[in-house]
């Protein structure tokens, strides 16, 4: 029996009952876990009978096109690394979620994505998909910044307060706000920095190799990258303002 056959088998037939039994307990252990749990149902069952349930259909659709959005960008990110269909990708994505939903500060979900590739491309793929969540962070950045702005051309009284937030503080964080911005932006299109800061550190120089593959990604990869990040973000706002 070959090496990858064995993998194939123990992910199959041990990590993936052992993962779906954990994630189901959890799930119930959660939901058991809510106050008023026979008023919330109820609340979901009649949510599915208003003249407002396109919303709530839509919203669930929208969080596939979510997924399927995030699916395309990791589908780049990996490419230089390991070619992956489309569906292998959004598999990634959700044995991602899973793994994410319980543990600490989601960290569990880059370890999810990683499984459906080879083995010695996985710690690589973890070094690649900070670029996928530092786009995310650049457009919520920027849409902070004109969210801000609005707030300080069309919502600031005529005494420049704001229930206790007054202009001169308004300006200080859209200033940080906006150079911390600049600056990701800089370093997210000149990722071959990163490589030269690893090589030039000591201690981290002989782990340089999960990290060159940053050097590959183009301005016009960046760019894509960065508009699914914007397009995301969208569905993001849309669902929120379904829920409204």
């Amino acid at each position: 029996m070959t090496l990858k056959k064995k993998q194939k088998i123990f992910f199959n037939y041990i990590i993936g009952p052992i993962l779906f039994v954990w994630l189901s307990f959890s799930i119930y252990k959660q939901v058991i876990e809510q106050p008023d749990l026979p008023k919330a149902w109820q609340a979901i069952l009649n949510s599915y009978k208003s003249v407002d349930a396109w919303k709530l259909y839509a919203v669930i659709v929208l969080m596939f096109v979510n997924w399927g959005i995030e699916a395309k960008k990791w589908q780049i990110l990996v490419s230089g690394i390991q070619k992956v269909s489309f569906l292998r990708a959004f598999r990634a994505i959700f044995t991602g979620q899973a793994i994410a939903f319980n543990t600490f500060n989601g960290i569990g979900e880059y370890i999810g994505r990683v499984v459906y590739l080879q083995d010695g491309n996985r710690l690589r793929a973890i070094a690649v998909s900070i670029v996928g969540s530092l786009s995310q962070l650049i457009v919520t950045m920027i849409m902070g910044i004109i969210g801000l702005l609005y707030i300080k051309l069309n919502i600031l009284d005529d005494t420049h307060h704001l229930q206790g937030l007054n202009k001169f503080w308004l300006n200080a964080m859209l200033y940080i706000l906006s150079f911390g911005t600049v600056v990701i932006l800089i370093l997210y299109f000149q990722l071959s920095w990163v490589t030269k800061l690893f090589e030039k550190i000591p201690f981290v120089a002989k782990y340089s190799f999960y990290v060159q593959k940053l050097e590959d990604f183009h301005a016009k990869e960046l760019t894509k990258i960065l508009l699914l990040s914007f397009l995301r973000y969208v569905v993001f706002v849309v669902q929120y303002l379904l829920l409204l």
